[in-house]
């Protein structure tokens, strides 16, 4: 863990670093991901195929990409009453949650009288990656096709990694069911990303990727803009606690150590604290919390890394800070925290004192956990059920509409050295 105080001689320099490199913009991931995405396009499930053998383990035919009817059918039957009960709470608290962001289309009159106004279709056909590897996310599958769902898209297309054995985490296979998957297929990485923005011939393009990954799929995802829409860059967890002498220092440690349990090595966490106590004793806590946590080994890689205990003057200074890093998770543990998290605006999600742990936003608590991160804060939401409609404008004008504005379309042709741009109106008119 590196330890930082305000009072420290080079504690501005020190803070550059926490706003440094990111896997988003790592030059070698950014290379490796390129070649894979190039072989993909050129040769597409050879390519796939191969790319699965050789990071998963799995070798597999074109026949075998796509998961079966019957294995959806076991996965149900194995899914015991437990796993049902919190993937129907979940979805839920998702979809009620979703259905209070879906936007409807309007119209009204302009000044010429015409009617304007927009319409929002769903996207026919998505794609979702779902992570699998050491922690297979059941509750990603939740919290991105049950939007889509609830959205209206017609086809929406999983892709996953699976295990050495080909199979697919039963309990991922239940969830994503339950949620609507149209289509499930066993690949992962940058290749996935690569198969649904370009299409190969067993699995078709989709119009837009949605869900998190490792730093390979979201640089994969970054590269691919243009050939396909996407939702935003969530790659490896991160959070940030802002904390003063009211945060319990055992909450704040547990919640930190559970961001850094992911097991990329890429994930980052920061607890910023105007209480020199609570930096201290969340120090101690993670030492003593960290040998009962099965994930321990995973998660020291972390804490050597991108771990950092940072001591400010006060809590406007941690906001400020907060809003440098633009945190996928923000933790808010002061008092009114409502009021000082009215004053953050580029993280991914806040959570409020010291009973609204990160992990309910992970999974359970209605709003979609996939979130921006790696700074990606700063330009981006994270996901909401409007990302999967699409957008369109309306405009109908009657012949006196057009009229009116005829004088203000003529001036506008010839600024612009556009003369049959005017005459399309004048023609109507005349």
């Amino acid at each position: 863990m590196k330890i930082v105080r305000y009072t420290d001689k080079n504690f501005a320099a020190r803070l550059r670093e926490l706003t440094g490199d990111t896997s988003l913009f790592d030059t070698e991931i950014e290379a490796r991901t390129k070649a894979i995405l190039h072989d993909v396009f050129v040769r597409g499930d050879a390519a796939v195929l191969e790319f699965t053998e050789k990071f998963d383990g799995a070798k597999l035919t074109a026949e075998q990409l796509a998961v079966t009817q019957a294995e959806l059918f076991n996965a149900s039957l194995t899914a015991d009453e437990s796993l049902r009960a919190a993937v129907a709470e979940a979805e839920n608290n998702i979809a009620a949650f979703a259905k209070k962001s879906l936007r409807k289309g309007w119209s009204a009159k302009n000044s010429h009288g015409a009617s304007v106004g927009e319409k929002f279709d769903p996207f026919h056909r998505v794609g979702v990656y779902i992570p699998g590897g050491t922690a297979p996310l059941v509750s990603t599958a939740l919290m991105t096709i049950t939007l889509a769902k609830v959205a209206g898209c017609k086809e929406i297309v999983v892709t996953t990694p699976c295990g050495k054995d080909g199979s697919i985490n039963p309990a991922i296979l239940f969830a994503a069911r339950a949620a609507g998957a149209t289509e499930i297929y066993r690949v992962g990485g940058a290749q996935a990303i690569a198969a649904l923005a370009y299409g190969t011939k067993t699995i078709r393009r989709v119009q837009k990727i949605f869900g998190p990954g490792n730093a390979y799929v979201s640089m994969a995802k970054r590269l691919l803009v243009g050939r396909v829409a996407i939702d935003l860059l969530a790659g490896p967890s991160d959070l940030l606690v802002i904390a003063d002498d009211t945060a319990n220092p055992k909450f704040a440690a547990s919640d930190m150590l559970a961001q850094a349990e992911h097991g990329s090595g890429h994930e980052r966490v920061w607890l910023v604290t105007t209480s020199a106590k609570i930096l201290t004793s969340v120090e101690k806590e993670i030492s003593k919390q960290l040998p009962k946590l099965s994930r321990r080994d995973l998660i020291k890689r972390v804490l050597a890394r991108n771990v950092w205990l940072i001591q400010v003057a006060d809590v406007a200074d941690a906001v400020a800070l907060a809003n440098r890093i633009a945190p996928e998770h923000c933790e808010v543990i002061t008092r009114d925290a409502r009021k000082v998290s009215g004053g953050i605006v580029t993280a991914g999600a806040i959570f409020l004192g010291n009973y609204s742990p990160t992990v309910l936003g992970d999974y359970i608590a209605g709003p979609s956990h996939v979130l921006p991160t790696d700074g990606a804060g700063a330009s981006f939401a994270g996901l909401t059920v409007d990302q999967f409609q699409r957008r369109t404008s309306v405009v109908e004008y009657n012949q006196v509409a057009l009229k009116k504005a005829l004088k203000g379309v003529q001036k506008f042709a010839e600024l612009e050295g556009l003369d049959a741009h005017g005459k399309s109106a004048e023609v109507r008119i005349k």
